[in-house]
């Protein structure tokens, strides 16, 4: 699967490499059914959807996470910790869901607001 860095323009510090769902499949599974979140997953929705259709869902999750919505400028709309077995709807449309170690948020100080960059393919 395809990896890219994640960079919070706005803080200016490096999130980190996640893997990338872009596929109707890979969206679908996200990180379901892991033991563990490994590098964490950014999720790229098919179009900029209205806020039910950027939902998630954590069935058959065996661990929390912490989850960045993002509309299509890449602004952060949304941020989030749900756990196994639960449904989310964030606030806001989102374009991208970034599914990230729970403490994530806090660890990386991300805000409503920060605009990230996902731009760069790791090799």
């Amino acid at each position: 699967m395809k990896e890219i860095l994640i960079v919070n323009l706005t803080k200016g510090t490096k999130i980190g490499k996640v893997e990338v769902a872009d596929s109707f499949f890979s969206r679908f599974m996200g990180l379901m059914l892991r033991k563990k979140v490994g590098k964490g997953m950014l999720l790229k929705l098919p179009q900029s959807r209205s806020r039910h259709g950027s939902a998630i869902h954590m069935f058959f999750m065996r661990f929390p996470l912490d989850i960045v919505f993002a509309d299509s400028d890449r602004k952060v709309v949304d941020m989030v910790t749900v756990d196994p077995w639960k449904t989310y709807t964030p606030r806001a449309p989102a374009k991208y869901v970034i599914e990230l170690e729970k403490g994530s948020i806090k660890k990386f100080d991300l805000e409503l607001g920060d605009d990230l960059d996902f731009t760069l393919e790791c090799v």
